[in-house]
């Protein structure tokens, strides 16, 4: 499994996040090639959806824009297996809420994921007490799937968290919705992390607000990776893809001095 032998010659890692669809699939297409290009270590894969619950305004209005512009399921599939037959070695993480799982269900969801490549799901919207099915599906395809922690989440959740994902946890930066910030709760998410290792060895990836290389350095200090989402969509949004590269590299470059 890619994302199992990544964590075991990697120290960090940069995780990057697209929309499949955004601004129009083709584009898209271009942009995850971009992000694999420059220096993304593990790809994360939108998957576009009505009610994005746990998104901001930026990440929002690409799940809008690729839905209008005929975005469905089998684009995600589409996307992922071309983008493997380039990119062989670096691991493919989709992230999509459960609904379009349930609705194309959930063993056909997986089968259909690892046939296209994709080595493992993020579902924000689905806690790990509901994740049984999911994670048996997961399980059976050689899917890897990763549930989400925050700075609220109790000792003994964190330590659920940690038993119930495979290979990597997700560390949410901060309450709230995705999109980037000036600044973050360091301190707090750094205590958190603290109390996830007394209880964890997995390795944790913060997501949630990092849009400038001095946030990657602060917090590659306590944890394996960051997320970079909603900055990267902006920019793919406003068709800067020199500027997106660039972002990229600087990024990549910061997480590599840990």
């Amino acid at each position: 499994m890619r994302l199992a032998s990544f964590w075991n010659t990697h120290r960090r890692a940069l995780l990057s996040y697209m929309m499949v669809g955004y601004p129009d699939y083709e584009t898209s297409l271009e942009v995850f090639r971009t992000l694999l290009r420059e220096g993304t270590h593990i790809l994360e894969i939108g998957m576009p959806f009505s009610d994005p619950v746990a998104d901001g305004p930026t990440i929002q209005q690409a799940h809008e824009k690729a839905l209008r512009g005929g975005t469905k399921l089998a684009h995600l599939f589409e996307l992922t297996y071309q983008l493997r037959r380039e990119f062989p070695q670096v691991p493919f993480l989709a992230m999509t809420y459960y609904n379009p799982v349930f609705r194309k269900g959930v063993e056909s969801f997986c089968m259909e994921s690892a046939q296209a490549g994709i080595d493992g799901l993020i579902v924000p919207d689905l806690p790990f007490e509901e994740g049984r099915e999911l994670k048996e599906a997961c399980l059976k395809h050689g899917l890897s799937l990763v549930f989400l922690a925050s700075p609220t989440s109790t000792d003994k959740r964190l330590k659920l968290i940690g038993d119930y994902s495979d290979h990597m946890v997700y560390f949410v930066s901060l309450t709230g919705t995705t999109g980037a910030r000036e600044s973050l709760p360091l301190h707090r998410l750094e205590e958190r992390l603290r109390v996830y290792r007394s209880v964890c060895e997995k390795p944790a990836v913060v997501g949630f607000g990092i849009s400038k290389p001095e946030q990657v350095r602060e917090i590659c200090r306590f944890a394996e990776g960051v997320v970079v989402g909603s900055h990267f969509v902006r920019l793919a949004g406003e068709g800067k893809l020199e500027e997106l590269a660039k972002s990229v590299r600087e990024m990549s470059r910061a997480v590599l001095e840990y």
